[in-house]
């Protein structure tokens, strides 16, 4: 079992910049790819970006490549989430995922076996 929590959401002005991070417990951390994934008020759960187990290989989301970067620290158990250039169509609830080992498509919700509770970012337009 793998517990995670995300920290880092606030208020910040369009153009500028956070970092979310997600900390990890209670599994082998290195071992799990994982993922960051956004939900607006009223729609549904998105896909933001994806880091392999390793951190070799990151994926992103078309509307936040170049803006975002994940990374990743497995001795601190943590995933971070850097956003330079918010946007107020960024305003979201962020959360981190453990993906399912061997699963198939990291873009999709289901492939995800660990959740955290989420961190609240706003852009005001």
């Amino acid at each position: 079992q793998v517990q995670l929590v995300e920290s880092g959401g606030g208020l910040v002005q369009a153009g500028g910049s956070l970092r979310l991070s997600c900390a990890a417990s209670g599994g082998t951390f290195s071992t799990y790819a994982m993922g960051w994934f956004r939900q607006a008020p009223g729609t549904e759960r998105k896909f933001v970006g994806y880091i392999s187990a390793s951190g070799g290989m990151t994926s992103y989301a078309d509307s936040v490549k170049g803006r975002f970067t994940i990374s990743r620290d497995n001795a601190k158990n943590t995933v971070y989430l850097q956003m330079n250039s918010l946007k107020p169509e960024d305003t979201a609830d962020y959360y981190c995922a453990a993906r399912r080992p061997f699963s198939s498509s990291y873009l999709s919700i289901v492939n995800y076996a660990y959740w955290g509770q989420g961190t609240q970012v706003t852009v005001p337009s």
